[in-house]
């Protein structure tokens, strides 16, 4: 029988989902770029600019930004609706304010020219931008827009639009993935675990690169595939041939699509970094979660047999998790649980480096002793190399020595020193300290 040895809180992962999915839509961007407009025509980025905001439509004004290397600002959150002047400065150009910006517009282009230097204060700002904005006609009535602020106004629209448009989704889908969540959660709480699995779906598809919501519901797919799988493997052990054969193939494509699941959570969180600490430790979280169930996929997949052909992959999923892992007991299980996928994948060479590694962390374990002695066992008799032979001689003797006589290696370490005593008629050699770095 399968030990599961997985764990998973569903109740934290309601609780990051819910906090982190917030779509504002009363907020929308300002990105642009300022260039100098030198004397022979040509235009060059103006690093450093500050790029002063104030508020046209009611008396007000935003932080300031600057300009970086490439001459580009951004404004992450400016309300919509609101109009804004932007008063823009810096060494050796002319001061200039730009009128009718307003949040959206993505590709603000501002062209400056050289000049003393100065920075307007707000007030300087106003009266400049007084000088250039349509004032009323006699009359009372709106002056009328030029062919260039009626191409800018149709834009500014047209992004507004576009921005309503997508906030719009953004919170059907907030709503879609809370449900799904929950009702996945509920399903996999019931042992219902086909439904827990479609209902999960349901919520990755909806945001399938939302590091917000994606990888939780790929996380929480994954733990409900890997009990899945290792009940009914449980449960094939037990049946007829065809029972068997129809179990394997469920469980292989249930460890299948657990790693796919966990890789894709990985994938959506390798760039996803938050401004709120809070968020980004919720982030490292997710990823952290994700590495550790796809290690467990590729060890389930080695101790059921249902794949043995992964012996790179697993060392991959396995190291990825180990740098991720912060306790030193659970690193040092990963490490010989490591070993134990890459035995029983037939993979002598790489068991006998996990397993040294391993060693060097838990000296005395009888597990690694085991395990170690049985791959170097492996390696020599493969390769001829009475050496080899002899050093897992010595590892599986000190393991018979020590461990109790209801291990599950005892019988295949003492058929082991049996045959290399008898075939290549060695004697067990005490392992020294420096044994333990000894490379096959």
């Amino acid at each position: 029988m399968l030990r599961k040895n997985y764990l998973t809180t569903l109740l934290a992962v309601v609780l990051f989902l819910t906090g982190v999915i917030a779509v504002s839509a009363q907020t929308a961007p300002v990105r642009g770029k300022v260039e100098l407009k030198k004397a022979d025509g040509t235009f060059e980025p103006v690093v450093g600019a500050a790029v002063d905001v104030y508020r046209t439509d009611i008396k007000g004004k935003l932080p300031s930004g600057k300009t970086d290397k490439k001459g580009e600002f951004a404004f992450a959150g400016m309300p919509l609706g609101a109009t804004f002047a932007f008063s823009v400065s810096a060494p050796n150009i002319k001061p200039e304010v730009f009128p009718n910006i307003k949040a959206g517009n993505e590709k603000v282009n501002i062209t400056v020219v050289a000049g003393d230097g100065k920075r307007l204060t707000e007030e300087e700002a106003r009266q400049a931008l007084a000088a250039v904005v349509p004032t009323p006609t006699q009359d009372g009535k709106p002056a009328q827009l030029t062919a260039e602020q009626k191409k800018a106004q149709a834009e500014y629209e047209k992004q507004v639009a576009e921005i309503n448009a997508k906030n719009a989704r953004s919170q059907n889908n907030d709503a879609l993935i809370k449900k799904a969540l929950e009702e996945g959660n509920k399903a996999f709480g019931d042992k219902n675990y086909e439904v827990a699995v479609a209902k999960y779906d349901e919520g990755i598809n909806a945001e399938p690169d939302y590091a917000g919501s994606a990888p939780i519901l790929l996380n929480n797919k994954t733990v409900v595939l890997l009990a899945r799988a290792t009940i009914n493997y449980n449960q094939t052990v037990k049946g007829d041939a065809a029972a068997k054969t129809a179990g394997m193939t469920s469980v292989k494509k249930d460890l299948d699509d657990a790693v796919t699941a966990s890789e894709r959570s990985l994938t959506v969180l390798k760039t996803a970094i938050a401004s709120d600490a809070a968020v980004q430790k919720n982030y490292d979280a997710a990823k952290f979660q994700a590495a550790a169930n796809r290690k467990e996929a590729y060890r389930l997949m080695a101790k059921t047999g249902v794949d043995r052909n992964k012996g790179k992959e697993s060392i991959v999923a396995f190291e990825e998790y180990m740098t991720l892992e912060t306790d030193a007991k659970k690193k040092a299980d990963a490490q010989l649980a490591l070993g134990d996928v890459l035995r029983e994948n037939g993979d002598a060479d790489n068991a006998v480096i996990a397993y040294r590694k391993a060693l060097e962390m838990s000296p005395d374990n009888p597990d690694v002793l085991a395990g170690l002695g049985l791959s170097l066992f492996n390696a020599g008799v493969v390769s001829d190399n009475t050496a080899v032979k002899q050093e897992g001689l010595n590892f599986m003797q000190k393991f018979a020595d020590t461990a109790p006589e209801a291990h599950p290696l005892k019988a295949s370490v003492k058929d082991a020193v049996d045959y290399l005593k008898t075939q290549d008629k060695l004697t067990p050699q005490k392992v020294t300290k420096g044994a333990v770095k000894k490379k096959s």
